[in-house]
């Protein structure tokens, strides 16, 4: 039986993940989602790591899995407690001593989008989230779902940064459809700074609700990669 310790993004909702821990369930494993203290603007990646550790309760060795904003949630606690493995989910993924908030600039975030959108046909690149976010995720599944929480800038002012990679297997996930990060500004992100060649699974950003079927069975369940030596620095994308 795996342990899989499920971190959302952004608004912090563990109903984001309620598809995947009704499968993973479902075969036997243990799913435990987290509420994180999204709304809270003193509560930043340490307070993240602090929640989600209370709602493990001490189970050893999970597979960490964190979706966008998450990935950092994810990468600090494989630093604080032995984990399986992480997984990135269209994630943000960290660089060594960059700041949440730092990695929007330095990733290269806004020119992959805006070139992203030129590509659609868009003239505006401004943020839209029904057509970043929720273009494949079904209506039905919207329609049950909680107004989602508002993201405070907790984890982007606290001035945190990751110290150091933790020595732990990890597996990148990329949604082929991501319109938020695109596919390919995640794939050279992941090839920088976390080392590795990540996977590639249908639908967008939420692929947990879009698709919970292929993101276990393509990503999820895609084993670990050993980090490349001298990874974890910042992306080409942003030079």
């Amino acid at each position: 039986m795996t342990t899989w310790l499920l971190l959302p993004g952004a608004g912090g909702a563990a109903w984001y993940w309620h598809r995947v821990v009704e499968l993973l369930r479902a075969r036997g494993d243990e799913a435990i989602a987290v509420d994180l203290p999204a709304e809270d603007p003193t509560a930043g990646v340490p307070r993240y790591v602090e929640v989600a550790l209370e709602a493990l309760g001490g189970r050893p060795e999970p597979v960490v899995v964190g979706q966008s904003l998450g990935g950092y949630t994810a990468v600090e606690i494989a630093r604080r407690i032995p984990v399986a493995r992480i997984v990135l989910v269209n994630a943000m993924i960290p660089a060594v001593g960059e700041t949440p908030g730092q990695w929007w600039t330095d990733s290269g975030h806004r020119e992959a989008k805006e070139a992203a959108v030129r590509a659609a046909g868009r003239e505006d690149a401004g943020f839209d989230p029904g057509w970043e976010f929720l273009h494949d995720v079904p209506a039905e599944v919207l329609e049950d779902g909680p107004e989602p929480p508002e993201q405070s800038d907790g984890p982007f002012a606290d001035g945190w940064s990751l110290p150091a990679w933790p020595d732990v297997p990890l597996t990148v996930v990329v949604g082929r459809e991501d319109r938020f990060f695109p596919a390919e500004f995640q794939i050279g992100l992941a090839r920088a700074r976390a080392g590795v060649e990540p996977v590639l699974v249908p639908g967008g950003h939420l692929p947990a609700l879009a698709q919970p079927e292929a993101l276990i069975r393509d990503g999820l369940d895609t084993p670990g990669q050993t980090r490349a030596q001298g990874s974890g620095g910042a992306s080409p994308l942003a030079q």
